[in-house]
C-alpha cells in the first residue's frame, strides 16, 4: 500500500529525494527504482507512473546532484566580496575551482552521480535556478568577468572554460577514485594549489 500524502506530483519528488539519499552514500549504482520506492514508502509499481525505468530515475537524481554541486560553488563564490579588480575576479575563479574539488571529496557519491546519467548533460545547458546555477555557467561567468576586468585578453577567452573544467574535474577524479586517493592532506592541497595556479597562468 502506498503512503498517504503522495499525490499531485509529490511522489515523483519523493522518489528523486530518495534517490538523492541513496546516491549520497552509494553513488550512482545505488540509484535503482526498487530501492528508491522502498525508501519513499511506496510500491515498486507506483514508481513506474513517474519513471519509465532506472535510467529515467538516475537522470533526475543526476540533475539534483549537479544542482547540489552548483549550490556549493555558488556559496563559495558569493563569499568572495573583497578586493579590487582584477584580484577579486581571480579570487572568485580560485574559489570556484576549490569548491568543485571540495564537493568531489566530501560528497563523492553525489559527485559521481552528477556525471553518471545515461541521458547526456550536453550543452546548451538548462536555464539555471536562482538557488543553484549550473557549475558550467558559473565557470563561464567567472571567465567572462576576468575579460571584463582586463585580466584575460579577449582573444584568449574562447574555449577557456573547457580547459579550466577539465583541470579541476580530472584532479577531482584522481583524488577520489584514482591513484591520488591516498595522498596525505598536505599533498592534496599542494596538488590543488598547483593545478589552479597552472590553470590561471594558462589564461
Amino acid at each position: 500500500m502506498e503512503k498517504q500524502g503522495y499525490h499531485h506530483g509529490n511522489l515523483r519528488h519523493a522518489l528523486v529525494e530518495a534517490g538523492l539519499s541513496l546516491a549520497r552514500t552509494g553513488g550512482p549504482r545505488s540509484v535503482v527504482l526498487r530501492a528508491a520506492s522502498r525508501a519513499a514508502g511506496v510500491s515498486h509499481n507506483a514508481a513506474y507512473r513517474h519513471f519509465a525505468d532506472h535510467d529515467a530515475l538516475l537522470a533526475a537524481v543526476s540533475d539534483r546532484c549537479m544542482e547540489e554541486l552548483g549550490a556549493l560553488m555558488n556559496l563559495r563564490l558569493s563569499a568572495v566580496t573583497e578586493g579590487a579588480e582584477p584580484s577579486r575576479s581571480w579570487a572568485r575563479l580560485n574559489a570556484l575551482g576549490r569548491a568543485y574539488v571540495e564537493f568531489a571529496r566530501t560528497e563523492s557519491g553525489w559527485f559521481q552521480t552528477a556525471f553518471a546519467a545515461t541521458e547526456s548533460h550536453a550543452l546548451p545547458l538548462p536555464t539555471p535556478s536562482v538557488t543553484a546555477p549550473h557549475p558550467f555557467l558559473l565557470l563561464t561567468q567567472c571567465l567572462d568577468d576576468l575579460v571584463d576586468a582586463s585580466a584575460v585578453p579577449a582573444d584568449r577567452r574562447p574555449g577557456a572554460e573547457y580547459a579550466a573544467w577539465s583541470a579541476v574535474h580530472g584532479l577531482s577524479h584522481l583524488l577520489i577514485d584514482g591513484p591520488l586517493r591516498d595522498l596525505p592532506e598536505q599533498e592534496v592541497q599542494l596538488a590543488l594549489d598547483v593545478t589552479l595556479s597552472v590553470m590561471s597562468r594558462g589564461l
